[in-house]
C-alpha cells in the first residue's frame, strides 16, 4: 500500500471517486453537503494498491492547526489498519510543516479510532448538516511520539 500527497489532477480525482463512494452513495450525505471550498486549498492525501485507490484524507492548515477532514477508506480496505496507517501520515505531514495542533470532526462510531491515534473529544454531539452525528476532537502535534 502507497500513501501519500494528491499532487496531480489524477490523483485528487480518485480521492473525490473514493469520497463519492463512501460518503454520497454508501453514507448517503447530500452532495451539496461532501464538496466545499476547501477542496480547492487543501492538501488531499491518497492510499492506494495495485487494485486501484483505497483511501483519502485531506488537511487544511489554518493558524498553526491542520484541520484534518474527509477521511474515508473503501469497504475492501476496512479492517486491515489503512485508517490507522492513513491518519499517520497526515499527522507526520502536518508536523513537518510546522503545524503545532491537529483537528477534526469525527462521526461519533470513530471517535474510538482517533483516540487511538491521541485525539481527545471536546465539546457535545453534533448534526455537522449531514444528518450524521459529529464530535470535536483536537490533539497536540508537538508530543514527541504519536500514539498508536
Amino acid at each position: 500500500m502507497k500513501i501519500g500527497p494528491a499532487l496531480s489532477a489524477t490523483s485528487r480525482e480518485r480521492c473525490f471517486a473514493i469520497r463519492r463512494a463512501v460518503f454520497i452513495e454508501e453514507q448517503a450525505i447530500p452532495e451539496a453537503e461532501e464538496w466545499d471550498e476547501l477542496d480547492a486549498v487543501a492538501t488531499h492525501f491518497l492510499a492506494w494498491d495495485d487494485a486501484g485507490p483505497a483511501g483519502t484524507a485531506r488537511l487544511v492548515a489554518r493558524d498553526g492547526t491542520a484541520k484534518i477532514g474527509r477521511v474515508a477508506v473503501m469497504p475492501g480496505h476496512r479492517g486491515t489498519g489503512l485508517g490507522l496507517k492513513l491518519m499517520r501520515t497526515v499527522l507526520r505531514h502536518a508536523k513537518e510543516q510546522g503545524l503545532t495542533a491537529a483537528a477534526l470532526d469525527a462521526q461519533t462510531y470513530a471517535v474510538p479510532f482517533y483516540e487511538k491515534l491521541g485525539f481527545r473529544p471536546e465539546g457535545e454531539e453534533f448534526d455537522d448538516g449531514s444528518g450524521i452525528l459529529h464530535r470535536r476532537m483536537c490533539r497536540n502535534l508537538q508530543a514527541e511520539k504519536s500514539p498508536a
